[in-house]
This record gives structure tokens, C-alpha cells and sequence, in this order.
């Protein structure tokens, strides 16, 4: 199954559980979501609702589902946190 993803909707959720997610060894989890990323910082992993994602460095990724249901749940987690949340080091005014 091939799927469009929007990068920036990725990082900024990744962002945002990793500032308001709870950290659990190494990764942190948020609304369902959790997020890491390997030893050097290149690769991001999001994982949630049978979903895993693997964003590599120039926007390569990998998707792992079983159904179409499954990656929507997972894009609409992912928009409910970039959303829902504040990004770090800015404030609404």
C-alpha cells in the first residue's frame, strides 16, 4: 500500500509527544502514539493504532498496516496531536 505523507505533519507530531508525551526508556508516548528515534537521531519512528512509520534522513519512509483502517486511525491520532498540542519553545499570543 502506497501512501502520501506529509513530513511536516510527521516532525510536528513527533515534536510534540516527545514534549508532552511520557517518557518510557527511551521513548515517549502520547494519545495512543509512540515515538523514538535511533541511537544517532536520523531516524524517526512513530508507532500507534497498528501503524509503525519509519521517516529516514531525505524523507525516505517505510509503513507497516495491516488496513487502510488502521493508517487513517494513525493520521488522524497524529493530526489530533500536532493540532491539540503546543509546540515546543513557541506560545500562543
Amino acid at each position: 500500500m502506497k501512501n502520501e505523507i506529509d513530513f511536516r505533519l510527521i516532525l510536528d507530531a513527533y515534536e510534540k509527544i516527545h514534549e508532552h508525551g511520557e517518557a518510557k526508556q527511551g521513548k515517549h508516548v502520547l494519545d495512543g502514539i509512540t515515538a523514538y528515534t535511533d541511537h544517532d537521531g536520523y531516524t524517526v519512528f512513530l508507532e500507534g493504532h497498528g501503524v509503525k512509520l519509519t521517516l529516514e534522513f531525505h524523507n525516505k519512509y517505510r509503513l507497516d498496516y495491516d488496513n487502510g483502517k488502521q493508517f487513517d486511525q494513525f493520521i488522524r491520532a497524529l493530526k489530533n496531536i500536532s493540532e491539540g498540542y503546543e509546540t515546543p519553545g513557541l506560545e500562543r499570543g
